[in-house]
């Protein structure tokens, strides 16, 4: 039997921490303490992003991109033939070894947003850096405007309507997302949300990056989609969730509760097999837990379980992989196609970004491809924050919504707003 000690902050991924790169670093570049290698070279890309940066940081390294060398086109090629040519015309340039960053949205017929940089720096990861430790400092004080969208009554209306049409059978789960519109007076201090972000939750995978003309996204995610290096194959899903407790004999008691949930653990169940299933045309060696353990981050408690697999084909790149499993039920629903639907028909929203993928890829195919949680997208004096919960037909209306008010948590503390 599984108990609450069985936890894993974050999920080592396939590929490690690549401490320099092709590009000079910089005149800012960390100089690491004699003897404390990793002292700083981290938090020195951190502290160094500012808007308009590619900035991405997961349990393996820290990328910091500025400038575009090659962008990936929008055309009716598949993304990873379209992301291949890109990262060959950077090499054939003089880039001798490319490596791409950006986002892929919810809707992958919808253009997405990558690019080799005109210049990477790279670092190992922030965990690895003891200067990570040091607390961010405080937003400074925002009369923020906040709008839900849709409203909470909206929304649990729509997971009841859910519900009732899962019970008739038409369907067996969908991931249902609101908003929160939040508006400031003046600029947004986007460097300082994701120092904030990257020093909550070290050891997960922070993100900002551009998405359009002066827009930006960001966020922390939780959940690895997959990463490839060489031949080793690790995807991370997480589904089933409970907020974290008020003081220490809560959170455990809602931790060992989730891992008993008959429904959290049919809805992992679910997503753990549908990633199986994309994983095995291409993968052999396949290993999955038999049960999952749990991932914790600053605000909630998560379902994971780690699925390995080795890879025959060195063709197959890390976004083969990632194409092939997004959007898996986890952030879609299942049947997929009938699980967009009731999206489309319930959200009145457009998701964007939100439940897409963001990450890196090299020439040789390896990368990372972290599903986009956690986020929210800046434009001017803009932030729209996203949060989902899946829906199985013994989901409560009030249980869910409750749930995506806790998911915003983690957004709204970066930012300092109340609600």
């Amino acid at each position: 039997m599984s108990t609450a000690s069985e936890v894993a902050t974050h999920v080592p991924t396939a590929a490690p921490a690549s401490p320099s790169t092709d590009e000079p670093a910089g005149r800012d570049a960390a100089s690491p303490e004699p003897g404390y290698p990793g002292l700083g070279a981290a938090t020195a890309l951190l502290r160094a992003y500012r808007p308009g940066d590619r900035f991405l940081a997961t349990p393996t390294r820290t990328l910091l991109g500025r400038g575009t060398r090659e962008e990936v086109p929008h055309d009716e090629r598949p993304l990873s033939t379209r992301v291949a040519g890109a990262l060959a015309a950077a090499r054939e340039r003089g880039r001798r070894t490319p490596l791409l960053i950006g986002a892929v949205p919810f809707d992958p017929q919808a253009p997405a947003a990558l690019a080799v940089s005109a210049e990477l720096r790279t670092g190992p990861s922030l965990p690895s850096d003891p200067m990570i430790a040091l607390p961010a400092e405080r937003p400074a004080p925002v009369d923020w405007g906040i709008r839900q969208v849709p409203a909470p009554e909206e929304y649990a209306a729509g997971v009841a309507d859910a519900v009732d049409r899962m019970w008739q059978g038409e369907f067996s789960k969908v991931v249902l997302a609101r908003t929160l519109e939040l508006t400031a007076p003046g600029p947004l201090d986007l460097p300082g949300m994701v120092d904030r972000l990257a020093r909550r939750d070290p050891g997960g995978y922070t993100f900002a990056l551009p998405v359009g003309e002066g827009r930006t996204l960001l966020g922390a995610s939780p959940e690895l989609l997959v990463a490839r290096r060489g031949a080793r194959i690790v995807a991370n899903p997480l589904a089933g969730s409970t907020p974290r407790g008020a003081d220490l004999a809560e959170d455990v008691r809602r931790a060992a509760a989730l891992l008993e949930s008959v429904k959290d653990l049919h809805e992992h169940a679910v997503v753990v097999d549908a990633v199986h299933t994309a994983l095995a045309p291409f993968c052999r060696d396949l290993t999955v837990p038999s049960r999952p353990t749990l991932v914790r981050t600053a605000t909630m408690w998560h379902l994971s379980s780690t699925i390995t697999a080795a890879l025959p084909d060195p063709a197959t790149s890390a976004l083969d992989l990632a194409c092939a499993l997004h959007p898996t039920p986890a952030v879609c629903g299942t049947p997929t196609d009938l699980a967009r639907q009731v999206i489309r028909e319930t959200e009145p929203f457009d998701r964007g970004y939100f439940t897409g993928m963001v990450g890196w890829q090299d020439a040789e195919g390896d990368g990372e491809w972290v599903v986009t949680i956690r986020c929210a997208e800046a434009e001017d004096s803009r932030l729209r924050l996203y949060a989902g919960a899946g829906v199985v037909s013994a989901s409560r209306p009030q249980a869910e919504t409750d749930e995506t008010g806790a998911k915003f948590r983690t957004f709204l503390n970066a930012v300092g707003a109340e609600w």
